[in-house]
């Protein structure tokens, strides 16, 4: 297996574990490769929830760049929710968690077509 697979199974098992979704393995996969080279670096791989830059870069970058949603106070909603469900107190939220999580809140799986 190579690195990226380790992770996306990684990541897979948390979605499972922490949060109480299964996994499209499909759509996992492709939010991953969509993160880039970020998901090796251990600082960029993960996402702080009580750091406000940290979520606006997830809202700027993600949110409103990737996916094409219009900025809207539904989008810092959703990135709470996500947070939340993900659990506030665990230290590492993975970044492809997190994005998949929020491309399925908002039924964006389509941009990963």
């Amino acid at each position: 297996m190579s690195k990226r697979d380790d992770l996306i199974t990684k990541y897979a098992a948390d979605l499972k574990d922490k949060c109480g979704v299964t996994a499209n393995m499909d759509l996992l996969t492709k939010v991953t490769i969509g993160c880039g080279p970020s998901i090796y670096n251990a600082d960029a791989a993960t996402v702080s929830g009580s750091d406000e830059s940290e979520l606006a870069t997830v809202k700027n970058n993600f949110l409103i760049k990737k996916l094409g949603l219009k900025d809207s106070p539904d989008l810092d909603k959703a990135i709470d929710a996500v947070i939340e469900k993900y659990g506030k107190s665990n230290r590492n939220k993975y970044r492809a968690v997190v994005y998949y999580l929020l491309a399925t809140h908002f039924k964006k799986e389509s941009v990963y077509k």
